[in-house]
């Protein structure tokens, strides 16, 4: 995926400012794959034999999950582009990313998905925060 949004930012014809390409693509890159983890590790804790303990997980992968679209979805845009938006939804992002991992990491001992998806959200969690750097 990471090509794919090089080369949208490449091929965009208008100005993209002062914004660190790099660690824009990367920040892009890691919200959709953040969100495709969370996803899948909600599903898969809803095919573990104890969901109910798994409860708090779930809805905070699919919450996770949907921020972390949603932040991809937003850096994607850049005609009418505003910095406290994008910085806003950087910060919440972060925050739910940072939130997930914990949680996931309660669970990472008995569930591999877990683990996966708690790795996913320290990544995005950290390419937010270097983005947010940026700005």
């Amino acid at each position: 995926m990471t090509m794919v949004v090089g080369d949208m930012l490449r091929t965009y014809p208008a100005d993209l400012g002062g914004v660190d390409r790099e660690a824009l693509e990367r920040c892009i890159a890691e919200c959709f794959d953040c969100s495709q983890a969370c996803t899948a590790c909600a599903d898969a804790c809803l095919s573990e034999d104890m969901v109910a303990e798994l409860r708090k997980c779930i809805r905070t992968n699919l919450d996770c999950a949907d921020i972390c679209e949603a932040t991809g979805k937003i850096l994607s845009r850049h005609t009418g582009y505003d910095a406290n938006i994008t910085r806003a939804q950087l910060q919440a992002c972060a925050m739910v990313c940072k939130s997930c991992a914990e949680e996931c990491e309660r669970h990472a001992d008995m569930h591999e998905h877990c683990r996966i998806c708690a790795e996913a959200c320290r990544r995005c969690e950290q390419a937010c925060n270097e983005l947010l750097a940026t700005l």
